[in-house]
């Protein structure tokens, strides 16, 4: 795996955890409206989607950064299978968002596109 998956998967956590912040505290910003699809008088019915989600982001950022890190020990086979394993996760639950809320469909391209990407250049590299 070369430089090229490193730079990616930190980048994909790096926006991961600004995914997290915006659920986790700018979710009633109504320039994210179109990203959360969260009325005001639902806010306190999604509470525990909302957190649950923001912290699987966390710690799906946290996964791609350690493994960006192994990759440069004695550990690459573990960097690496986190790297893709997270890559493929998230690309299969683009696909579930987009199935099952296709108004979310601008959510899941986000989602999808740079882990697809990431997936492309491990496969040739």
């Amino acid at each position: 795996m070369g430089t090229g998956v490193q730079v990616l998967a930190v980048v994909i956590g790096v926006i991961l955890v600004t995914v997290w912040a915006m659920e986790l505290f700018f979710y009633r910003h109504r320039r994210l409206y179109f990203m959360f699809l969260i009325k005001p008088d639902d806010y306190d019915a999604v509470r525990l989607w909302r957190i649950s989600i923001a912290y699987f982001n966390l710690t799906t950022a946290a996964a791609l950064f350690i493994g960006a890190y192994l990759l440069e020990t004695n550990h690459p086979d573990a960097g690496q299978a986190l790297i893709l394993f997270t890559a493929c996760q998230h690309v299969f639950l683009a696909v579930v968002m987009l199935v099952t809320q296709p108004k979310l469909w601008l959510n899941s391209v986000m989602e999808a596109v740079p882990n697809l990407v990431l997936l492309v250049v491990a496969a040739t590299t």
